[in-house]
């Protein structure tokens, strides 16, 4: 049976504002460069890597961001969960740790691709507050191949860590892949199934990386789930307000990045022009 009612002992209650606090939620993705052990990488000392993170992170939060989700985005190609080595967990729990402790604010965690296990272990050395896992449930075909929802897994790993308070934000409908496999099921029933393995945060996203979602389609999502909405790709200055009149916050990068562009650095100047159009 599916439902959106919460068991009982399950944590209850707006994520957004008890992580937070506030109800519309800025959320700045620092893309980490290349890590150890992913192709890209080109054996260049970790500390240039660990400082390009601390300095993404600083930019966003000094400029206004209430919080940071850390990712691995340049491992590129990205692996299946299993086939993530235990040197991206160490890696990214340090520069996480790191980042946490300097900037004193909300960390979340997202381990590419679908890697929810590895994100909760980082995510728990570290500190950080939630992870974002983009197949919670269902399954789907995307670059990596099949990929199934996580949640079976993950939220026995967290109860094994003693983690219960790391938050879990998730994809509905996530980018980049193809949902033919689950066609048969309207996408609001598949938001459901989210809500029904105990998501705390669902995020809507376009269909790929830069891509805006359609606003009746965020609208949509936030109905079936019941709980607080986040807009996770395509989010710029000149369309930020209208998303937030729907959705409960924002998850950006590629339009805080210099050029606009997700590899680039982030731009502390478009960053606070950013928040202040938003803000005011």
């Amino acid at each position: 049976m599916t439902g959106t009612a919460k068991p009982i002992g399950q944590t209850s209650g707006n994520a957004l504002i008890e992580l937070f606090g506030r109800e519309k939620t800025i959320i700045g993705v620092v893309h980490l460069a290349p890590l150890p052990g992913a192709p890209r990488y080109s054996g260049d000392d970790i500390e240039l890597v660990y400082q390009r993170g601390l300095d993404d992170a600083r930019s966003y939060l000094a400029g206004g961001c209430d919080a940071v989700i850390i990712e691995n985005h340049g491992d590129i190609p990205f692996s299946k969960p299993d086939d993530i080595g235990p040197e991206t967990s160490a890696y990214m729990a340090v520069v996480s740790d790191r980042i946490r402790r300097e900037l004193g604010r909300p960390i979340g965690i997202n381990v590419l691709a679908n890697a929810a296990i590895p994100a909760l272990a980082i995510a728990s050395a570290a500190g950080a507050g939630f992870v974002r896992v983009n197949q919670w449930a269902n399954a789907y075909v995307a670059n990596e191949g099949f990929i199934e929802g996580e949640a079976a897994r993950a939220m026995r790993y967290r109860s094994q860590l003693r983690a219960g308070g790391i938050r879990i934000f998730a994809d509905a409908h996530v980018k980049h892949g193809a949902h033919a496999i689950v066609a048969d099921r309207p996408v609001e029933e598949q938001v459901r199934d989210i809500v029904f393995f105990d998501a705390d945060v669902v995020i809507a996203t376009g269909q790929r990386t830069g891509h805006v979602a359609d606003l009746g389609y965020i609208g949509m999502i936030k109905r079936a789930s019941g709980l607080p909405t986040l807009v996770g790709s395509g989010v710029a200055p000149d369309n930020v307000n209208d998303i937030l009149s729907v959705a409960d916050g924002v998850i950006v990068a590629s339009s805080l990045k210099y050029d606009g562009v997700w590899w680039n650095a982030v731009d502390p100047q478009r960053v606070t022009k950013f928040v202040a159009g938003i803000r005011r």
